[in-house]
């Protein structure tokens, strides 16, 4: 976790706060965001959750996602994908029902534009206002609170939520009005499924060919190719470690809503469409709860070999 100032850090525009869905990204923000002084309200689909997460942070447990709302100066919301974030937010339980005048919703879940826009809609017409800020980064930053906020609203919204961001991210790029920070957040994770694709056919052809993964990881990190994903995606390759950071599931839904998006702007993504087979594939043998790193395990099964110290 990042240092914390002694003093709490939440500004006047923002100070309860209800964090909506505790799973592996969720619960490490909404950990950084009592830790850095604002009172937090939490709820969770599994109610012990939500309780095990009040006893080892300084958060009360809400029945409902209108009873978290309540009160609330912001409702930050954390789901596996539109369905979800729908789901949380409307019907006579849901947070917009709990809504105060001029509260804002927050959306850090990764949902296509539509859902964003959608949800928007019905925030301004329970009378809040909704911030588009879904998060580039795995469990490692989110516990460390170094994510990246992707964030679209207005320059005054934006302000106002800047600290409540900051809670969870290192940095906070303003991307432009609402919609924007899920363009970018799309935009990301498709370059982050074609790297990781990338680096498994690497790993994997090296491995065909006899060569150590300690030489090719060594000649990547020495190069103009070094990056933090190849690093620590390629140990975890070669250490035979899948533990999700990123599960595979969550990479090939992200690779769809970015296919459909491509599709209704006439963007040709053929490799994009690649990684998303190689991510299906993927799936259909079993890894799909494992990293997005396991999406060289399709690879290895085809060819024979592992990528393994």
């Amino acid at each position: 976790m990042k240092e914390r100032a002694d003093e709490p850090t939440c500004m006047a525009d923002v100070s309860q706060v209800a964090f909506l869905g505790l799973g592996a990204m969720g619960a490490p923000m909404a950990r950084n965001v009592a830790a850095d002084g604002f009172e937090l309200t939490v709820w969770n689909r599994t109610r012990e959750t939500a309780e095990r997460f009040a006893e080892e942070a300084d958060a009360t447990v809400a029945d409902t996602p209108a009873d978290a709302a309540d009160g609330a100066d912001a409702v930050v919301v954390m789901v596996t994908d539109g369905d979800a974030l729908h789901d949380v937010l409307t019907g006579a339980d849901g947070a917009l029902a709990g809504l105060q005048e001029g509260a804002f919703v927050v959306n850090t879940s990764t949902v296509s534009e539509d859902q964003t826009q959608s949800a928007a809609a019905l925030t301004a017409d329970a009378g809040g206002r909704f911030v588009d800020a879904p998060v580039s980064g795995t469990v490692g930053p989110a516990e460390q609170g170094t994510l990246t906020a992707l964030a679209g609203g207005s320059p005054e919204e934006l302000d106002a939520v800047e600290s409540l961001l900051s809670a969870w991210s290192e940095t906070v790029v303003r991307c432009g009005g609402v919609g924007q920070g899920t363009n970018a957040k799309l935009s990301v994770n498709l370059l982050l499924g074609g790297m990781m694709e990338s680096f498994a056919e690497a790993l994997t052809l090296a491995a065909a060919n006899d060569l150590g993964v300690d030489a090719l990881l060594e000649a990547v990190e020495s190069g103009g190719l070094s990056a933090p994903l190849f690093s620590v995606k390629g140990d975890a390759v070669a250490d035979g470690d899948f533990t999700p950071a990123f599960p595979v599931e969550l990479l090939k839904k992200d690779l769809d809503l970015a296919l459909d998006s491509a599709g209704e702007s006439g963007v040709p993504m053929p490799a994009t469409a690649a990684t998303r087979e190689a991510a299906t594939a993927t799936e259909a043998l079993g890894h799909d709860g494992e990293d997005m790193a396991a999406l060289v395990r399709h690879l290895e099964e085809i060819a024979g070999v592992e990528s393994r110290r």
